[in-house]
């Protein structure tokens, strides 16, 4: 299972393990050079001793031991005074039986048999010596060792409880997530409510907010379903209504001129329950439909022609197309095109007398395209509200209210713009598409 509080422990361990390596590396490297200037000092010190031996006249002619050394580090040097002929004076209990000394003075180091030594000569011409002291590199390495190892060694012991407490520290730390997962756990489909922050800290509260925009979304989506649906309820009882009433009208009556008004009746109730159907439909693609926009380019001359005809007859109504739409490409899917076109075709249709005449034309610049009519036009408060669900305006209008709502919906899909605004200077409607 991927637990964020698995990970978030790993990463912290590996980060605490990584840092523990590298201080103890530091440590061992540091302490490493300054043991071996002190140890260095004290080389040059217990050789400067000795010397001072040598030139207190203290040191026969013969090899003999030198004094005993004292306790501690000074045990394990090895002391060696030589004569400028070559000639072993004197050394101590542990030096070995090859010369420590090298030609001149200072620091050196010499390997004897399988051993490395770290030396430090004096060359005395006036006596006639060589004082040499040194010690073995392998016991500082050790003294290095156990240095790093005394460090080490808590901190292993330390480890399981460290890692018990970075372990308990995270689920303290993601408790604010397992409330917020109890509060939304606890909650039933129909609550929608924003969730209090509360004293989340502030990384959690991004989540918090992205939870209650959701949320939102969520809700806002099932308002207008419960409105569709109320909606679709109520304009579907009326003309279901209508269609029994002309049944039984034509089932009743002995006239045969009744029983076709009757039927005719019927046939104006079905156009209109399926259009109502039809739109609803067009508005749930569209509203679930994601991004439209395409590189492909669709003429709008050929969408318009196909949308006109799919409208259906306008009797007694003139329909002008201007020709640069012939030759006129515009972006996008052409499914949403078509909605776009059919929808202001019928509302242009629909609010204009015959004999009244609708005009399609292009706009300047080829930025899209427009489409007036000779309708009554609309009051300017009620402008912004006719691409609204279900306005049908103060005029009366037939409908369900529905169609400039398609409209603008399916441009929005196209990446376009629908404006609507009286026309200047004449009754009528003005309806664009522009392409941003």
């Amino acid at each position: 299972m991927n637990s964020l509080r698995r990970r978030l422990f790993l990463l912290l361990l590996a980060a605490t393990g990584a840092v523990w390596l590298c201080a103890v590396g530091w440590i061992y490297l540091g302490s490493r050079a300054e043991l071996e200037h002190v140890l260095d000092a004290r080389l040059q010190e217990a050789a400067r001793m000795v010397h001072s031996l040598v030139a207190g006249g203290n040191i026969t002619g013969r090899a003999e031991p030198l004094p005993p050394p004292g306790t501690g580090y000074e045990r394990q040097l090895a002391c060696q005074i030589w004569s400028l002929d070559g000639e072993l004076v004197a050394r101590s209990s542990g030096a070995p039986n090859a010369s420590l000394a090298q030609d001149t003075e200072g620091f050196a180091d010499r390997r004897m048999g399988d051993e490395l030594w770290r030396v430090y000569t004096i060359v005395d011409p006036a006596k006639g010596v060589r004082v040499a002291v040194g010690d073995r590199i392998g016991l500082r390495d050790r003294l290095v060792r156990g240095l790093v190892g005394g460090l080490v060694t808590p901190a292993l012991l330390i480890a399981p409880l460290l890692g018990l407490l970075i372990w308990l520290g995270l689920g303290r730390g993601l408790r604010p997530l397992n409330a917020v997962a109890g509060e939304i756990a606890a909650r039933d489909g129909e609550d929608m409510r924003p969730i209090a922050p509360g004293d989340a800290p502030a990384e959690v509260r991004p989540l918090i907010s992205a939870i209650n925009g959701l949320l939102g979304k969520v809700e806002v989506a099932r308002r207008h379903e419960r409105e569709i649906t109320a909606f679709a309820a109520h304009e579907l009882r009326t003309p279901l209504a209508g269609l029994k009433t002309q049944a039984q009208v034509a089932l009743a009556t002995t006239d045969a001129a009744g029983r076709d008004r009757a039927l005719g009746q019927i046939i104006v109730s079905v156009d209109r329950t399926a259009r109502l159907v039809s739109q609803l439909l067009a508005l749930a693609r569209l509203e679930a439909m994601p991004d439209a926009r395409s590189e492909a380019r669709v003429n709008a001359g050929t969408a318009l022609r196909e949308a006109i005809s799919a409208a259906g007859a306008a009797a007694g109504h003139v329909i002008e197309i201007d020709p640069v739409l012939e030759g006129m490409e515009v972006p996008g899917d052409p499914e949403c095109l078509h909605l776009v076109l059919r929808n202001l075709h019928e509302n242009a249709v629909r609010h204009t007398p015959a004999p009244g005449r609708i005009r399609w034309s292009a706009l300047p610049g080829g930025e899209g395209l427009a489409i007036d009519d000779d309708g009554p036009g609309v009051p300017g408060g009620e402008l912004e509200h006719l691409t609204s669900r279900f306005f049908r305006g103060s005029g009366g209008a037939s409908g369900a209210g529905l169609g400039l709502t398609i409209a603008r919906l399916a441009a929005e899909r196209l990446g376009a713009r629908l404006a609507i605004a009286n026309r200047e200077g004449a009754c009528g409607l003005r309806s664009s598409v522009t392409w941003r």
